[in-house]
């Protein structure tokens, strides 16, 4: 049999015909692929996290939050910072049928495992639901320039508020002006001693933004989770994942729920009836030879034309047109940062 392609090639680094197979000695010119970790390590007698044998954490009475303040800071934290990461939790626990929730019940109609469904419910987790990574590095970037410039909190706070005012991740919003959880978030965290520059700052956020929004706004649950998580020491990254990890427990709880109360979903038993449709009325087919006098271009030759034509398109849902804005990929934040 003859060599395949260019395999026979003097310019290549071995003799192909002759080459090894199976085992062979390690080439010990390059490193070899492995995986290294700080975080933790396993055998037949520990697991060990950050240095600490859990099995000796858990029998010294340490609780989930310290094992999160271990894994993602590698100490043991204050009583106060362990009670105050045990109410951030439980708050983000239940949320009702909100979005996670949703996305859990609609994987489990259709007989999927409990797996699925929670982490279909962490997918939910997008850049307007639970946006803490593009809020905490929105801190830090104004907090640095503040240094930079000399500016006291409120008077970055300010500038923040003038950029950002219209943002999903900027922590101050309409939707908690009746209800005092944020609020009580703040409260419950200066009780414990554990607020701080993060705290202290999103409070002039708030105050900026109620001067400058043309409608009433106040703290949220995303400024006041974000804004004790990194005071607690957290990245915002770590925020995200602690904060979904955590909704995931009560997605669970709607999975079994689903499972056990709704009937299953068989593929294509659904029905959408036409009183749920409000689209162009039912139309007939014309035939190949009618179809010139139905055609419509897409492309315009006047601007009048085009912007008749992307009114019209954006009457319609589904499409895409009537997107404003889209909302910023918090990759494409974070490369903003990195250049800056």
């Amino acid at each position: 049999m003859g060599i395949i392609g260019n395999l026979d090639d003097p310019r290549l680094c071995y003799d192909y015909e002759n080459r090894e197979y199976g085992t062979v000695e390690p080439d010990t010119k390059r490193e070899p692929f492995r995986w290294v970790s700080e975080v933790a390590y396993k055998n037949v007698h520990r697991i060990v996290t950050r240095g600490y044998d859990t099995t000796e954490l858990v029998e010294a009475g340490y609780g989930l939050p310290d094992i999160i303040f271990i894994d993602f800071q590698a100490r043991i934290p204050l009583l106060e910072e362990v009670a105050m990461l045990n109410y951030l939790m439980v708050l983000s626990l239940e949320d009702g049928l909100s979005s996670p929730a949703a996305i859990s019940r609609i994987v489990g109609s259709s007989k999927t495992l409990l797996t699925q469904a929670c982490g279909a419910s962490i997918l939910a987790f997008g850049h307007s639901y639970g946006a803490f990574d593009a809020f905490g590095q929105m801190l830090d970037e104004y907090l640095d320039l503040a240094e930079k410039q000399g500016k006291t909190m409120a008077e970055i706070a300010e500038v923040l508020v003038k950029e950002n005012l219209d943002a999903i991740h900027l922590g101050v919003s309409e939707l908690m002006l009746k209800d005092p959880a944020a609020k009580r978030t703040f409260a419950r965290a200066e009780k414990l001693g554990v607020a701080g520059k993060y705290v202290t700052f999103t409070r002039e956020i708030v105050k900026a933004a109620q001067n400058i929004s043309g409608k009433p706004v106040d703290l949220d649950m995303l400024g006041a989770l974000g804004a004790t998580m990194m005071d607690l020491g957290f990245s915002s990254d770590a925020t995200w994942i602690i904060i979904a990890i955590t909704r995931a427990f009560t997605a669970g709880a709607h999975w079994c729920e689903e499972v056990e109360r709704e009937p299953l979903q068989r593929f294509g038993e659904a029905l959408t009836p036409k009183e749920f449709y409000d689209g162009p009325e039912d139309q007939p087919v014309p035939s190949l030879k009618e179809r010139k006098e139905f055609v419509a271009a897409a492309e315009y030759k006047t601007p009048e034309e085009w912007k008749k034509g992307f009114e019209e398109k954006q009457k319609m849902y589904g499409t895409g047109w009537r997107i404003v804005e889209d909302i910023v990929d918090p990759l494409d934040y974070m490369k903003k940062q990195e250049r800056k």
